[in-house]
């Protein structure tokens, strides 16, 4: 299962205008593992994504994926192990139809038409979307943008799924579809996010970005208790990992959990 490691080695990047967006950045991440990276705006979580799937390269430090370290020569092998999802759908979706869309992947790789209708086919299932098939991207949702994203990314079977703020702009309905996507997603999960709550159902893992380092790295429940970390990275403490009012108790994540649920 060495292909659904992602393991990140002092890795440095500093945009053009000057500005250090990545400090030397390193950890590593084994199979299965759902992690969450989270910070304040400017952290430099984007930055990081970007490099795990080639859309930005190392300047110092490498980023290796499974076997591969990344390099222009293992980058379409990289590319077809690492499946990323964009903030904005609109950067994913430019074919006149969903289907063209999720199919787009896929051919590029050079498959049989038929694996690539049946991929299309799995793939849009998947998400919920299967009556979009023949919509235009353009006349969807945002909500419907997100999960046909979602397919183009599923249909080339990645092992490593990476996604940057997968829940902004969804209504409630729609962000609970998309944690229950993401929690039968068994391989490798990346999600760089500001919502904790999201975070607290889907990841055991988080890392705090916090100006362009790690502030922290460690077991979710153990890092959303520190309410002292957390403010000091520009976060909030989520309301139910806050002590009751009443006993002055903390609860645990699957306490909480349990009590959500029951809302």
């Amino acid at each position: 299962m060495s292909h659904h490691i992602v393991e990140v080695s002092d890795l440095r990047y500093t945009y053009p205008d000057g500005t250090r967006a990545l400090k030397g950045i390193s950890f590593r991440i084994t199979h299965g593992e759902a992690v969450a990276v989270v910070g304040a705006n400017g952290a430099g979580k984007s930055t990081l994504l970007q490099h795990l799937n080639g859309y930005v390269s190392p300047q110092h430090g490498t980023v290796r994926i499974g076997d591969y370290p990344l390099t222009k020569d293992t980058l379409q092998e990289v590319r077809r192990t690492v499946g990323m999802v964009f903030q904005d759908p609109d950067d994913q979706l430019f074919m006149p139809t969903v289907r063209e869309d999720v199919a787009f992947g896929p051919l590029n790789l050079g498959l049989p038409v038929e694996e690539v209708e049946a991929r299309v086919a799995a793939a849009l299932e998947r998400v919920g979307a299967s009556s979009l098939r023949d919509r235009a991207p353009y006349h969807l949702s945002g909500g419907e943008k997100r999960a046909v994203a979602i397919a183009t990314v599923l249909a080339m079977s990645p092992d490593v799924l990476v996604m940057d703020e997968p829940s902004s702009n969804l209504d409630p309905a729609a962000r609970r579809r998309l944690i229950n996507l993401l929690q039968s997603f068994q391989h490798t999960k990346i999600i760089a996010t500001h919502d904790l709550e999201m975070v607290a159902d889907l990841c055991r893992r988080t890392i705090v970005f916090q100006k362009g380092k790690i502030a922290a790295d460690g077991p979710t429940e153990e890092i959303f208790r520190d309410k002292a970390l957390l403010e000091a990275c520009g976060l909030e403490q989520i309301h139910r990992m806050q002590p009751c009012p009443v006993c002055g108790n903390l609860p645990t994540m699957s306490q909480s959990a349990v009590v959500g649920d029951g809302d």
